[in-house]
């Protein structure tokens, strides 16, 4: 069965949204470093560290911390001229930044949410490295709001103000190595209540949540500064958290599969239990790949590893069928094993493949006592991480004999997800003691206009035609848009500019990233003033960008982009018709086409179009 059969209300679906977005404040939550993003390469030096995790205030250990304890692994962390010690954790947190926390309060009122009286700090085990202290801080603002889609409200649970966490460079032969530049960044976290349906309503919610969120221009924008969690259960299944959606045309297509993914294992729950599957206990099997032409084994066991396998009755069959798109119950059962530092696993379903010989299977199931019915499966590596391997696997296939296991996974690319982690739960939260309270006042926060609303009023009020006012209202630059409008330039030049012309630059590798709000309006007001013919903008972008440091007048000097007066304009269009005086003789206005190119690049870019195709047209029928 394919996800598009599926009917969703029959099934019972239930799924939820969290959305992480990182503030556009001038700096970090809980210090005074801005929030700007650093190449590895600038760092000024680096320190290590090993984190493990601590009991709540009710003296538990949270089970998704703990597992992640359980991979010994060193952190390396990058500090920058840009970072202090607050986010090395060798100085207390600040305050809480003024601007995220209003910033915060905005986003709440555009939800029609209720912001609490008094935001108090917490601290969140986290030991995977992503924070130097072990845990991050995070506070309640508003809860109880509502968002419309067209297949009713959904419900939002709750808005929460975070640090962000560091920034993942690359793993080490020892552990992984973090950058401490995103560390610290404010950043809100959006939980709606279990209120969607089906895939399409989780996608629509959260490009509404986006779309309210932008609506602020209070928000980074760009890969990485928003992330999608997706919660999604069916009644006979269980609730997964799947994270770090990237892209929200990918909310719908892994709602999908997740929905597959557990009526197959719903689906091989009620077939093990019809067959009286059982997991068994793991065994060394290493003799009997002693031999082996198989590369992986070969080469575990040259390194002095051994091959552990474990009996997986009434499987048979079951271990390779597909739960999503080139995704297996073997595969799930690979993950765990990946969790605990191997490669991976084989298994009787897929075997005999990979090196492993027919008579190598023979042997692997006589050894374990393997029926027809059932399947094995085996990890070959150093002695230490097989055990592990091989237990990680038998816990997730006796969770196999239930049915759905809950757990955080990891939303992959192509629409499908791998295990991640246990479900966290509340033992991983207690409070912070460094950071006082903050008491917010909602009385001066004014409620931002929603893009949408922006849109219908750039084409009223500026003439824009719909779709290049979606542009410019959707895009990263309405602010200063709004900015060169009300000091008299024209609309739609600067709109063409900010969305268009920028566009066609970027395509062209023009490094526009490079160019400022300042470059960009002063190169507006020269156009518009008519000190740059319109036809001058993109040399003079591109001159800008390639010399950040130029000021648009120095770059219009030093490009010789300035304009010329209309005598200049009917001696170069003279010059051009009469070198075809022929052609004109001949074509008369038919020749207008070909020599307007000719007489713009004459002129080089230095007047304006509509006055060199007035004064063409006439010297055209002076010769006609």
């Amino acid at each position: 069965m394919t996800a598009a059969d599926f009917d969703y209300e029959d099934l019972g679906l239930v799924a939820g949204l969290e959305i992480h977005q990182q503030l556009d404040t001038a700096t970090k939550l809980f210090c005074d470093c801005p929030t700007e993003l650093r190449e590895p390469e600038a760092s000024e030096r680096s320190f290590t560290r090993y984190l493990h995790p601590t009991k709540s205030e009710l003296g538990e250990i949270d089970d998704a911390a703990l597992e992640e304890s359980m991979v010994d692994r060193e952190f390396e962390y990058l500090a920058y001229d840009t970072t202090c010690l607050v986010e090395e954790d060798d100085e207390p947190p600040h305050r809480v930044d003024r601007e995220a926390m209003e910033t915060a309060m905005e986003i709440g009122q555009l939800m029609d949410m209720h912001v609490v009286d008094q935001v108090n700090v917490m601290r969140k085990i986290v030991v995977d490295g992503s924070n130097t202290t072990g845990f991050q801080r995070s506070m309640l603002v508003a809860n109880d709001g509502e968002i419309e889609t067209s297949d009713g409200p959904v419900g939002i649970e709750d808005m929460l103000l975070e640090e962000e966490s560091c920034q993942r460079v690359e793993e080490t032969d020892d552990g992984v190595r973090f950058s401490l530049d995103r560390l610290g960044i404010p950043l809100v976290e959006i939980g709606t209540k279990p209120d969607i349906s089906s895939p399409e309503q989780a996608r629509e919610a959260a490009e509404r949540i986006g779309m309210l969120l932008r609506s602020t221009g209070k928000v980074k924008r760009g890969l990485g500064t928003i992330r999608q969690d997706v919660n999604v259960s069916i009644a006979e299944g269980a609730r997964i958290e799947l994270k770090g959606v990237q892209s929200l045309d990918d909310i719908d297509d892994l709602v999908r599969n997740e929905v597959r993914r557990q009526v197959e294992l719903v689906d091989i729950a009620e077939e093990l239990t019809e067959r009286d599957a059982a997991v068994g206990d793991p065994t060394d099997v290493t003799e009997t790949f002693e031999d082996t032409d198989s590369g992986v084994i070969a080469g575990a066991l040259d390194s002095g590893g051994r091959v552990q396998a474990v009996l997986l009755e009434g499987f048979d069959g079951l271990v390779g069928r597909e739960i999503q798109p080139d995704r297996r119950l073997g595969t799930e059962f690979s993950d765990h094993a990946k969790r605990h530092g191997a490669g991976g696993i084989f298994h009787t379903d897929e075997l005999p493949a990979y090196g492993v010989t027919e008579a190598e299977v023979e042997a692997l199931r006589e050894a374990v006592g393997a029926g027809p019915e059932d399947a094995v499966a085996l990890v070959a590596d150093d002695p230490e991480t097989a055990e592990l391997a091989i237990d990680a696997v038998v816990e997730r296939a006796e969770t196999a004999l239930e049915g759905v296991p809950e757990e955080t996974r990891d939303a992959l690319e192509d629409g499908t997800s791998r295990y991640l982690r246990p479900l966290p739960g509340a033992a991983r939260m207690y409070p912070e003691t460094d950071v006082p309270p903050v008491e917010p006042d909602v009385t001066e926060i004014e409620t931002p206009e929603l893009l949408t609303e922006k849109v219908a009023r750039y084409e009223s009020e500026f003439g824009l035609d719909s779709g290049l006012a979606e542009q410019v209202a959707y895009g990263q630059r309405w602010p200063l848009f709004e900015a060169v409008v009300a000091d008299g330039v024209d609309p739609t030049l600067a709109a063409g500019t900010l969305e268009s012309t920028l566009t066609e630059l970027r395509r062209d590798d023009v490094p526009v990233a490079a160019l400022t709000d300042e470059h960009l309006r002063a190169t507006l007001v020269l156009v518009d003033s008519g000190e740059v013919p319109r036809e001058g903008i993109e040399d003079l972008l591109t001159a800008l960008a390639a010399d950040p440091s130029l000021t648009a007048e120095e770059a219009i000097e030093q490009e010789d982009l300035g304009g010329v007066d209309e005598d200049e304009v009917r001696s170069a269009v003279a010059d051009v018709v009469e070198r075809h005086e022929e052609q004109v003789a001949e074509e008369g206005m038919g020749a207008f086409s070909a020599l307007m190119g000719e007489c713009m690049g004459a002129l080089r870019g230095k007047a304006d179009g509509d006055t060199v195709s007035d004064v063409l047209r006439e010297e055209i029928q002076k010769r006609a």
